[in-house]
């Protein structure tokens, strides 16, 4: 089967680009929102028809962060599962959160609707199931009665021509599924004009929250009277940082030969640790199975490509497959009480932030940017008390909390008590990327194809840890809050602003 390095993900090879200008100098408006994924682009027009004058700050190009890297699954379930979250909070937060994103997946159903975007939505089942042969059955079940409790369309039927073995079912009607990156990019076209203006290629240095707030950037300055700070984890150092565990997982879509695999839906696969995220695809060039899994925490993993060789074997094992036709990674903040956190920090009034999605970011950043929205116009919504950042839930997020904390102290304390893979530049070999110390500085260094060393220093930019060498990314990954760098040391991930510094003494292994 053929394989390769990590290639583009499948949205992004199958959408047309409409492109945007930079910041084209200082601006004041109500709002910046800073990302334009589907969190900042939902909160643009969200807070546009509630009269507000916007600007999105895009650092890259509009959806092709995190969203453009998502699968196009739309749930009520949630990647840490339902019955988690009623154990860890109670039946009413339960219900909140199955009420919520269900409200969030209507709200992207109407916006397809109300402006004809081409995004092929939707509605389809979702399924959890356990295969015979294991003793995790419990948790599918449990989910279930949990999905019935909240009110959701759920059985334990399994549908006719399932293309799995399934020994317990949980099967939620009404979900759905879309292309993320031509939702996105649908919307931001739809919305672009006098009150709302995106901005490309405008990287955001800075956020001084204040009355107004002003976000620096290489191209000029801004306004606001509020920022949303749509980013995934929020730029800069916040206390939610210390209470999320920053995750990078895999996808890859394949062809398959013959037909298009029967029940189309999202499939949940449970097994031991975790579980893998399976949808079937259909276009003009043939018919694709999108998987999504093999997570693993930001930076505590080197040889990353070994999750793809899993996923092919899983694949190959139940499917007639052709050929690999894309492969791509995805990152994802889990927070330590598996709630997401939409709204003000506690050291900060007017600037917002949307983080902790875990893996269930379009559904979420699109309730973010409905909460935040209702938040800055003065509006109440029934659902923000349940997300607020400033929420204090020691119970439910100690043991997360604490995990998280040890880990940070952990990788900080034996990366530099015990720094350094090799002592000389010659040791690095083709595709090796390594750290080691040099003239007093820490130093990272990779060698490409051509034998060339790209050299930064090795301490992230964020809080001072040492970064990881990533080899299926060829990316520089933070353990410790996830923000990855290039290999010539430029942020690709937050909360770093920064990029890697570059080394004060340039060295030669001739």
């Amino acid at each position: 089967m053929a394989t390769g390095h990590i290639t583009e993900a499948l949205w992004s090879a199958t959408t047309d680009f409409k492109s945007y200008p930079q910041l084209p100098g200082d601006i004041e408006v109500d709002v910046a929102v800073v990302g334009a994924g589907i969190t900042g682009i939902s909160a643009a027009y969200a807070l546009m028809r509630a009269g507000k004058r916007v600007a999105v700050l895009e650092a890259l190009v509009v959806g092709s962060g995190t969203t453009g890297s998502s699968t196009g699954n739309l749930y009520a379930p949630v990647d840490e599962r339902l019955f988690t979250i009623e154990t860890k909070h109670n039946e009413e937060t339960l219900q909140a959160v199955v009420d919520s994103r269900n409200a969030a997946i209507d709200f992207i159903e109407q916006r397809v609707q109300e402006f004809n975007i081409d995004c092929e939505f939707q509605r389809v089942p979702w399924y959890l199931f356990a295969e015979p042969g294991n003793d995790i059955m419990q948790q599918v079940e449990r989910e279930r009665k949990a999905a019935a409790k909240a009110g959701l369309p759920v059985t334990d039927q399994v549908p006719e021509g399932f293309p799995f073995e399934v020994a317990s079912m949980t099967n939620i009607a009404n979900q759905a599924q879309f292309n993320p990156l031509k939702y996105v990019q649908g919307l931001a076209a739809a919305i672009e004009g006098e009150n709302c203006r995106i901005y490309e290629g405008t990287k955001v240095l800075d956020v001084d929250d204040g009355d107004p707030c002003v976000v620096k950037t290489q191209q000029g300055t801004v306004r606001a009277q509020q920022v949303v700070m749509a980013t995934h984890s929020p730029k800069g150092v916040y206390a939610v940082h210390t209470a999320m565990e920053p995750y990078r997982e895999y996808a890859m879509a394949v062809r398959l030969k013959g037909d298009a695999v029967p029940a189309w839906g999202v499939y949940w696969h449970v097994q031991q640790m975790q579980h893998h995220s399976i949808r079937p695809y259909s276009n003009e060039q043939g018919n694709y199975l999108l998987i999504l899994g093999e997570s693993h925490k930001v930076g505590h993993k080197e040889h990353n490509e070994e999750a793809f060789k899993v996923m092919e074997h899983y694949l190959t094992q139940r499917f007639d497959v052709d050929n690999i036709a894309f492969k791509w990674a995805a990152q994802n903040y889990k927070a330590a009480d598996s709630l997401p956190y939409i709204g003000t920090s506690l050291t900060q009034h007017n600037t917002y932030i949307a983080t902790g999605f875990a893996a269930d970011g379009l559904t979420y950043g699109t309730l973010s940017g409905i909460i935040i929205a209702d938040l800055i116009s003065g509006r109440d919504n029934p659902w923000a008390r349940f997300f607020d950042p400033k929420r204090f839930t020691p119970l439910a997020s100690a043991p997360k909390f604490i995990k998280e904390n040890v880990d940070v102290a952990f990788n900080l304390a034996n990366d530099y008590l015990f720094y350094g893979e090799i002592d000389e530049f010659k040791e690095i070999k083709v595709g090796e990327g390594k750290t080691f110390e040099f003239d007093n500085e820490k130093l990272a260094a990779y060698r490409d194809e051509t034998g060339r060393l790209h050299v930064v220093s090795s301490i992230c930019t964020h809080m001072g840890c040492i970064v990881h060498f990533n080899n299926a990314e060829t990316s520089w990954d933070c353990p410790c809050h996830g923000s990855r760098f290039s290999i010539e040391g430029e942020v690709l991930e937050g909360p770093a602003y920064y990029n890697l510094a570059k080394p004060n003494t340039t060295k030669n292994d001739e």
